[in-house]
């Protein structure tokens, strides 16, 4: 499935249930053969959804675009980069930044509701001017607290919608962050489009600091993901945010892989379309669900 941060593992919904139901209304036999859908109104943290009431399993990575989907109560997955590399060169300033092993731990606190913990142990960014000494800051990251809620689509339809709440403390190495607390709210939604597409956009602000204070910066991006096997994804997606400076537009593309039921492998390139961007961003991670 096209795994991706919004897009998640978008399962497809549409045809399949389409299909399902015109059997359901011309065989009236075939309706005692159809199991009726699990009751997960009371699955918790304290009492999780047993094996065999699971949702597919789906991701808010690898691409920018959040996924409107939740994990199943008291499940945990984790979601991590191996690695991820971005060149850029802003005015004329050499930035080459490494991050290893950044994840995101996603809860499930009952059916619709999850949070999550973002942690960046170990960040290198050296900075290299046309003259002058070389400048590097290397150590731990900010940490960021989530909240998402998914308001429909989380057990079946052809869509799904909900809402994401980030609030990042600064806890990074200096030079490393922006040494103040932030935070962004965003309404990702997802669309099943048949034929082994799944379309996910994205819309939202964050709270940037500066140096007057904080300002709103909106964002907003598309993620075209397609199934080619029933296990190998790719998905192409743009990228936008306006508000802080220069404008920043992405071109990202990537390929996930399909280890098991709990776990998949992704990759990807995100190019920079604007001179706000970063220049280029390569990154491989995973996911696995416990």
């Amino acid at each position: 499935m096209p795994s991706s941060r919004l897009l998640g593992s978008f399962r497809p919904l549409g045809g399949a249930w389409f299909l399902a139901g015109g059997l359901l209304f011309t065989s009236p036999g075939l309706a005692a053969t159809i199991p009726p859908p699990v009751d997960k109104s009371g699955d918790s943290w304290a009492h999780p959804t047993p094996d065999g009431a699971l949702r597919e399993m789906t991701t808010d990575r690898p691409d920018a675009t959040e996924s409107p989907f939740t994990v199943d109560a008291g499940r945990v997955q984790l979601e991590m980069d191996f690695f991820n590399h971005t060149r850029s060169e802003p005015a004329g300033v050499r930035v080459r930044q490494w991050s290893l092993a950044a994840f995101n731990l996603r809860l499930g606190i009952n059916r619709d509701l999850e949070a999550g913990l973002f942690l960046a142990p170990w960040t290198r960014v050296t900075e290299e001017p046309g003259s002058g000494a070389k400048e590097t800051s290397k150590g731990f990251g900010d940490v960021t607290l989530r909240v998402k809620y998914n308001f429909w689509g989380n057990d079946g339809g052809g869509s799904a919608g909900g809402i994401v709440g980030d609030l990042t403390l600064p806890t990074a190495a200096h030079g490393l962050g922006s040494g103040r607390v932030e935070g962004q709210v965003l309404l990702p939604v997802a669309f099943d489009l048949n034929g082994g597409f799944g379309l996910g956009a994205m819309t939202g602000v964050e709270f940037r600091s500066r140096t007057s204070g904080f300002g709103p910066v909106w964002v907003n991006s598309l993620s075209l993901g397609r199934d080619w096997t029933e296990t190998l994804g790719s998905y192409f997606e743009l990228t936008s945010s306006t508000g802080d400076g220069a404008h920043v537009a992405t071109l990202d593309v990537g390929l996930t892989y399909k280890v098991s039921a709990h776990t998949q492998l992704d990759g990807g390139v995100c190019f920079g379309l604007s001179r706000g961007a970063d220049d280029v961003v390569i990154f491989t991670g995973l996911a696995h669900r416990f």
